[in-house]
């Protein structure tokens, strides 16, 4: 069996957990706890582009916080 998270032609979905980080995910499968379909529903490529122009900031969104309240 193929990997389903590299298959080109499957259908995928992009999701994000409490710290603003994105995940590409195979739509057969359930969505892990603690993670949240956001953005398209589709090909590989089309999600990865998704994720790629929104998730601009590799930070955590914890270390984005603690940062902006010590300055």
């Amino acid at each position: 069996m193929a990997n389903p998270f590299e298959d080109e032609n499957g259908e995928y979905l992009v999701l994000t957990n409490q710290e603003a980080q994105y995940s590409l995910w195979p739509s057969f499968r359930e969505i892990p706890a603690g993670w949240n379909a956001v953005g398209p529903r589709g090909k590989r490529q089309i999600c990865l582009e998704w994720i790629e122009a929104h998730w601009t900031d590799m930070r955590p969104k914890s270390l984005i916080d603690a940062m902006a309240t010590s300055k």
